[in-house]
């Protein structure tokens, strides 16, 4: 089969590998929409988890089951699924400990361009399906299928891990896909004021859309003393990281009440060590928590989130920028990520087979 690849840091490329088997608690299924993430560009031009060779990327896709093992009851071949970017192993420790992304060790429920073969593929391998796979509701375009996958579950995540409650002021780091779903799911949480940190007017204007009462652009100077300015001095109750890098939880600390919480989804791609400042945590006892974590996986997660949609409480189609047909142009998507021209949010693949 043909996939686009890590060829090795630094490196892509479209490779012959052959075709994934079933076996009797997997599935095989086709991309019928996919999409690049952020994190393939950490993975391949960072090297972010290490050198990979000849690893088909992408961890975003819908997608059509070709082929069940003899386990599987909730799917057939000829259904349309969603994907989503975790793939947990649900009978591990791990899961029943509560936390099945970590199944088999930390992280290791990103499976798809981490330790496996990912969706850039004419077929994909996914692991228990009846817990990992959700039938695409009618009604949802497979192209905006592919934001279930990945953006807005993570972004919802975020808000989960800062535990935000009805009434609490929260600011967002990072406004693009994931973010904007961070804002959307703070604003349905019952946030009473959320501040989105980004630059770029398109997505600012995306954020008032999904709830965001101020906007904040961090070229305009620190952004924990842009909020600080408009809070009056005391700051906001929870944050959510969904972008910037290692100096981000500087400004998120200093800009957040005691007792508040900083909730991380940002895929933190290079540098050693994430700096809290001294003093705005209080010497150490300011009673202000982090929490990073990688997004839950789940066949319930994926069919409550699709609710979400189909009910009209969300519409995550905001977020698609730029659209392409074919296989073949998962490369020419995943360069735009890298290269984040001014109007981009998000690029999907449909593919008609």
């Amino acid at each position: 089969m043909r996939g686009f690849a890590m060829l090795g840091i630094g490196r892509t490329g479209w490779i012959e590998k052959e075709a994934p088997k079933c076996g009797p608690m997997d599935a095989i299924c086709r991309p019928i929409a996919l999409a690049p993430c952020t994190s393939d560009t950490h993975t391949v031009w960072e090297g972010a988890l290490g050198d990979r060779h000849n690893l088909i990327l992408g961890h975003e896709a819908v997608g059509e089951v070709v082929e069940v093992g003899s386990l599987v009851r909730s799917f057939k071949p000829g259904d349309k699924v969603l994907v989503p970017a975790i793939t947990p192993d649900w009978n591990s420790l791990e899961a029943q400990a509560g936390y099945s992304m970590h199944s088999g060790g930390m992280l290791g429920g990103w499976k798809f361009s981490n330790s496996k073969d990912g969706v850039f593929a004419e077929f994909f391998h996914v692991n228990d399906p009846d817990g990992n796979l959700a039938h695409l509701p009618e009604g949802i375009d497979p192209a905006v299928g592919t934001l279930l996958a990945d953006m807005m579950p993570t972004g919802f995540h975020g808000v989960e891990l800062a535990d935000v409650k009805f009434g609490d002021s929260v600011a967002v780091i990072g406004i693009g896909p994931v973010g904007l779903m961070s804002v959307a799911a703070a604003a349905i949480g019952g946030a009473s004021r959320i501040f989105a940190v980004g630059s770029r007017q398109r997505t600012m204007d995306i954020a008032i859309e999904y709830g965001a009462t101020d906007c904040i652009n961090y070229r305009n100077g620190d952004i924990g003393e842009q909020i600080l300015e408009k809070t009056a001095g005391k700051g906001v109750d929870k944050v959510i990281v969904a972008g910037g890098d290692v100096d981000s939880f500087i400004p998120a600390t200093n800009m957040m009440k005691p007792g508040g919480t900083i909730g991380n989804v940002n895929y933190l791609g290079s540098g050693d060590y994430i700096k809290l400042p001294r003093s705005g945590c209080g010497c150490g006892m300011g009673h202000k928590s982090f929490r990073g974590g990688l997004m839950p996986g789940g066949r319930l997660r994926m069919e409550k989130l699709a609710a979400l949609i189909t009910s009209g409480r969300i519409d995550p189609s905001k977020l698609i920028t730029h659209r392409y047909e074919g296989l073949e142009h998962a490369e020419t998507a995943l360069m735009l990520m890298k290269d984040k021209p001014a109007d981009l949010i998000k690029p999907v693949v449909t593919i008609n087979w």
